[in-house]
């Protein structure tokens, strides 16, 4: 096993399926899975990717596992587990003109990310936090646990921060989604000291860019998306198995690239450099030697965890979490006259095209964050904006087919609404990209002719940055 190649079609090789069946690599997956036996794994599923589609899956018990590892299969854990509630963090670099440079040029893509890997690792250095770092193809994993039965998990559902969108809706667990409030906090302290380290852009969530001095929309992603859905629908690589999503997709032989591309595999970061692991990724006999000393069992971390939540409570963002729930949307039997009746004219030709078009442009987070710019300029309280963007969602005039089968259209839009505004009314987004030119730049602008974001980016100055009146 000292080869990889490159396989047809598709398909996983030959020389890389021997090292599924080496019982260290097995027993590593099944670590990662929740238990010392598969019998005994924690995971609520395992998921097969469609990665053309990421939003569609096949849901398989864990005791499958052997069955779809000979598949060849893009597998998944799932998020949710039985015993414990899993904090996971995926950053990624996002490239909106060319989608395989990651996988063309890794070294670069991962140069790229460096500053902004040191800045997670201290920050949950800070907290004291222990995590497992797992590589994958455009990024890096930081995953730790904290049992769903623990003094911290409680306190944390215990918040009483979130609410439901309105007041006949009953509530859901409130762990996960008060989970996702400091998960919010964590990329805001992140965000904060790596952008200025950061040669491209770095954003909470894949947000289209202008281009830069590549010449390319190209951007890094601090992706808290998992957040934004149901946490049964949310799923997140296995390290010791196989990245297929760019062959899958069909991304590797439409962009004539098989030559250059290696099959590789997703692994922890451990007793060696990222250059190394670039090299030794796709090598059978490296990965099988690093699973007989790298273990992928998910670390507990509840003080530290307790830490973070603490930092939380103290912070402007919770400030603003409180004062975003302090008011229900409206109730769906009140959208006929209400969010429905939102006259469109009093935006900007972009906002109003995505609200108009919202089958996609609605689905892309730009979309959102630039509806959510213009609408606070305006006044709104983002709780309504969250609910004009929600019945959107829920309109099925729109087409959304079986879009939101596994997903939720109210949680998905207050999520985007809520990150989006609360970054602006902590002072982390200055809408330095808030106007015509970028929008532009974006491929966000359908009528460059006879308007202007000027007038809505001098009204969220004056709402969330006022000048000081003079004595």
């Amino acid at each position: 096993m000292t080869g990889s190649g490159h396989s047809p079609g598709g398909l996983v090789s030959p020389t890389l399926r021997e090292v599924w069946r080496d019982p260290t690599v097995r027993q590593r997956i099944v670590e990662y899975l929740g238990g010392r036996r598969l019998r005994e794994a924690t995971c609520a599923f395992l998921g097969s990717l469609d990665a053309e589609n990421p939003s569609l899956f096949m849901r398989h018990s864990p005791d499958a596992l052997d069955r779809m590892l000979d598949d060849g299969c893009e597998l998944a854990r799932s998020l949710e587990d039985r015993v414990s509630l899993l904090i996971h963090l995926d950053i990624e670099y996002v490239n909106f003109d060319d989608p395989a440079a990651a996988y063309v040029d890794a070294p670069r893509i991962f140069r790229l990310q460096q500053p902004l890997v040191e800045a997670i690792e201290a920050c949950l250095l800070a907290f004291g936090i222990r995590y497992l770092h797992l590589v994958t193809g455009q990024g890096h994993h930081f995953v730790w646990r904290i049992p769903k039965e623990s003094a911290v998990a409680r306190a944390i559902a215990e918040l009483s921060i979130c609410t439901p969108p309105d007041v006949v809706t009953p509530p859901a667990d409130p762990l996960f989604p008060h989970l996702a409030l400091l998960m919010e906090h964590f990329a805001h302290l992140v965000k904060r000291d790596a952008a200025p380290l950061c040669d491209i852009p770095v954003e909470i969530t894949a947000q289209h860019v202008g281009p830069g001095a590549s010449g390319m929309r190209e951007m890094l992603s601090i992706d808290l998306s998992e957040y934004g859905d149901p946490l049964h629908s949310r799923m997140i690589r296995i390290p010791y198995t196989v990245y297929r999503k760019p062959w899958l997709s069909g991304l590797i032989s439409r962009m004539g690239i098989e030559d250059q591309v290696n099959e590789f595999f997703t692994l922890p970061l451990h007793e060696m450099g990222l250059s190394q692991l670039l090299k030794e990724r796709h090598q059978p006999a490296k990965i099988t030697a690093l699973a007989r000393r790298a273990g992928v069992n998910i670390p507990l971390q509840e003080r530290g965890t307790a830490r973070l939540m603490d930092d939380y409570l103290r912070s402007d963002l919770c400030a603003f979490h409180r004062s975003f729930y302090a008011i229900p949307q409206d109730h769906p039997s009140q959208w006929a006259e209400g969010y429905d009746m939102t006259p469109l004219e009093m935006l900007p030709p972009c906002a109003a095209h995505v609200l108009t078009q919202a089958n996609d442009w609605l689905l892309k987070p730009s979309g959102i964050q630039l509806v959510t710019r213009c609408l606070l300029a305006l006044g709104w309280h983002p709780r309504h904006i969250a609910g004009l963007i929600r019945s959107k969602f829920a309109n099925p005039a729109y087409g959304w087919g079986d879009k939101w089968r596994e997903y939720d259209p109210a949680m998905r839009a207050e999520f985007y609404v809520r990150l989006f505004a609360g970054q602006i009314a902590t002072g982390l987004d200055r809408g330095i990209d808030f106007n015509c030119v970028s929008q532009q730049e974006k491929q966000f602008c359908w009528n460059p002719c006879g308007c202007s974001l000027d007038p809505f980016h001098a009204g969220l100055d004056e709402r969330f940055n006022p000048k000081p009146t003079p004595p």
